[in-house]
């Protein structure tokens, strides 16, 4: 199987209640969530952003996918992130980057699957969407993520509605999103409401996570909306930092191999878990969650 990643890399400094440190991130995680279930015959591609300064950082990890699609950048995002509680993380950007180029693959419908993951917000544009979607025939994979915030002048970023979002839907076939992201693309309706409306919208899979709570899923089944929820694995959470990103990873995954809504949803709430109860996440590419 054949699935390309597409999302910045970035470095997230973290600052929670009794600590300060400096790590990889962003498509970094999805890259982790992706090698924990991948098979020694696939073959994970990864479109993102590297810098020679920092890349170091990265390395380990990057060996193990093929960098081919990569872009050389001058400087990589950073990201400083202040987590407190159960409230939305605090993120205030530096060296924020261009979109990403998605010129240089010759044939899109190599890959059994895209997944996009919205780090920075700014990782691929619209147009771009149009334009893989055009050329590209199989599911594509859409975390929200950081689309959901818009940025000041002092380069926080906050919350709010995403512009042509309905452009961006049309694109998709899964889409992922927390739920104070899931207010920026439907606002003022219920969960269920929100679903409706953005199932009918292009995607056929719209994927809730929850935290804590677990994560809920909606599709379309007979041209009615269903839903699936599972609970959270009750692990001693140390982490919130990634969590997502290697759900989605296992979810898309599992899914493409599968085709079984329930089954993806199952692996993806294990490795959430795995990665909520560890601090040190680039050791879960040597737990084979699949094994």
């Amino acid at each position: 199987m054949k699935i390309i990643l597409i999302g910045h890399s970035i470095i997230d400094h973290f600052e929670g209640a009794n600590e300060k440190k400096s790590n990889p991130g962003g498509i970094f995680y999805s890259t982790i969530g992706i090698n924990s279930v991948r098979k020694s015959t696939d073959q994970i591609y990864l479109l993102t952003g590297w810098n020679r300064n920092s890349f170091h950082l990265f390395k380990n990890l990057y060996s193990k996918v093929d960098l081919d699609r990569t872009n050389e950048l001058i400087n990589m995002p950073e990201v400083y992130l202040k987590v407190s509680g159960e409230s939305e993380r605090e993120e205030v950007y530096k060296n924020m980057v261009e979109n990403l180029s998605v010129d240089n693959i010759p044939d899109w419908n190599i890959y059994d699957g895209v997944l996009i993951n919205m780090i920075t917000g700014s990782d691929i544009l619209l147009e771009q969407l149009k334009y893989i979607r055009k050329k590209f025939k199989g599911r594509i994979y859409f975390d929200i993520h950081t689309l959901s915030r818009g940025i000041d002048a002092k380069m926080k970023r906050e919350f709010r509605p995403i512009p042509y979002i309905e452009e961006w839907l049309a694109c998709i076939d899964i889409l992922q999103c927390n739920e104070s992201e899931l207010k920026t693309i439907v606002s003022n309706q219920n969960e269920i409401n929100c679903a409706e409306k953005i199932l009918s919208s292009g995607p056929n899979i719209l994927i809730v996570t929850k935290g804590d709570r677990g994560a809920q899923v909606y599709y379309i089944l007979n041209g009615e909306v269903k839903n699936l929820l599972v609970n959270a694995i009750k692990v001693n959470s140390i982490n919130k930092i990634g969590c997502g990103d290697i759900f989605g990873a296992v979810f898309f995954y599992t899914y493409i191999s599968t085709n079984d809504i329930l089954v993806s949803l199952n692996a993806a709430n294990k490795a959430g878990a795995i990665a909520a109860s560890r601090n040190d996440l680039i050791t879960l590419p040597e737990m084979k969650l699949n094994d």
